[in-house]
């Protein structure tokens, strides 16, 4: 049974496999191949333009901080030299503090940049890859566009397509009609002539007809003896006025 049913289900895939095969257009799979590597190409694209903006916010911060880190170090000056050590030593703790976070964000800008750079770096080989991609699939669609006309035409040549088949089943059904309405037409005639079939348009009877029939051939006997008699009796006086001349 487990044999049985696995044999069915080799049929079955074979069968949805010739379908599938079928109905599958190579330009349309390679064109949303095609459409699939442009969106990941996009992807990648995109995902550049969050490393940079990423980046940008960082430097900005890191822009702010340098600025914080000059500020702190003045006041720092100011009040050291107001004899305010104090504030000074504030002002410089900040500025360590700030400049521990320019450091953290030094480290993410290198970080983002490398990134950025791979990144960039992928994005060219993709780019380079689906151009690739889309001059072979052009190519292929084109063989692909010649070998099913060459295809067609051979197939129109020699009624082997389905549709010339189809084609070629209608002129054998319309020969084999008209060769049977022939047989027919003739068999009517023979039926009609052997008296079979009555003239329904004509008031006569069957024997009335065939006696029509005995009537004129009797009729066409006389006036052949008669035109025999008459080149009969015709060909001595012409041989006559034949002798005279003579």
């Amino acid at each position: 049974m487990a044999g049985l049913l696995s044999r069915a289900a080799t049929v079955v895939k074979a069968r949805i496999s010739k379908l599938l095969d079928r109905a599958e257009d190579p330009a349309v799979t390679l064109d949303y191949s095609y459409e699939k590597q442009l969106e990941l190409l996009q992807n990648v694209k995109r995902g550049i333009a969050d490393v940079v903006t990423a980046k940008k916010r960082l430097q900005m911060q890191t822009e702010k901080l340098e600025q914080d880190v000059a500020k702190l170090d003045g006041q720092a000056r100011q009040a050291l030299a107001s004899g305010r050590e104090d504030l000074a030593r504030q002002a410089l703790e900040r500025k360590t503090l700030v400049q521990q976070q320019l450091q953290g964000l030094d480290q993410q800008i290198g970080g983002l940049e490398a990134q950025q750079q791979k990144l960039v770096e992928s994005e060219k080989r993709l780019s380079a890859k689906v151009e690739a991609f889309r001059s072979q699939k052009e190519v292929i669609k084109a063989q692909y566009s010649a070998a099913e006309a060459q295809v067609r035409i051979g197939e129109a040549a020699t009624g082997i397509g389905e549709e010339m088949a189809d084609v070629g089943l209608a002129i054998q059904r319309a020969k084999d009609k008209t060769e049977d309405m022939q047989a027919r037409a003739a068999a009517v005639d023979e039926l009609v002539e052997a008296g079979t079939f009555e003239d329904l348009t004509s008031d006569k009877s069957a024997l009335e007809r065939e006696l029509d029939q005995l009537s004129a051939s009797s009729q066409v006997d006389a006036e052949l003896e008669r035109l025999k008699a008459e080149l009969g009796a015709g060909a001595p006086a012409k041989e006559l006025e034949g002798g005279e001349k003579s």
